[in-house]
């Protein structure tokens, strides 16, 4: 017996899949073996926020810039993680309302990104902030080593992202 662990973007590349309405349903045949995988909003995000200064920027403005590339797309769910006193935390999270390349940026928002380095600044419809931050490590990502800069454009599953919002305090 051999034992397989595969993601599901391992899964989706590797066979063909619909994607009716936010879900997508795969059916994988492995030597005999069928596994069939459905859910809903797969494509969920965590961001990881390194200044205090872009942290105000998120909440006030409903801005983030991003230089990591991922299909990102309205209706997406974005986690913002930061840094804390216990350890890296979810600070909270926003609902995506619209995405803009650079050249759709004003001349000074283009400096800024050719700065830093990113693509595209993401518009939230709606942002919820988490009172306390929630730290990393009391959640179902914690078990998966995933740390640091390693959290930035970290895909998290809709199971996941339930379980990080019903353990936080908004």
């Amino acid at each position: 017996m051999i034992l397989l662990t595969l993601t599901m973007s391992m899964i989706l590349r590797a066979c063909n899949c619909q994607v009716l309405n936010n879900k997508v349903e795969v059916s994988v045949s492995l030597g005999g073996c069928k596994m069939k995988e459905t859910g809903s909003s797969l494509r969920s995000y965590i961001l990881r926020i390194t200044k205090d200064e872009w942290v105000k920027q998120v909440f006030d403005l409903k801005r983030y810039y991003v230089g990591v590339r991922r299909r990102w797309e309205p209706g997406l769910t974005i986690l913002f993680a930061r840094k804390a006193e216990k350890g890296d935390s979810f600070l909270g999270y926003g609902i995506i309302e619209s995405v803009l390349k650079v050249e759709e940026l004003s001349e000074e928002e283009r400096t800024k990104c050719k700065k830093y380095g990113w693509n595209r600044a993401i518009n939230f419809k709606s942002i919820v902030k988490f009172d306390p931050p929630l730290p990393i490590k009391e959640t179902v990502i914690s078990d998966m080593g995933v740390r640091g800069s390693r959290l930035h454009g970290f895909r998290l599953t809709s199971d996941q992202v339930q379980s990080i919002l019903s353990k936080a305090e908004l």
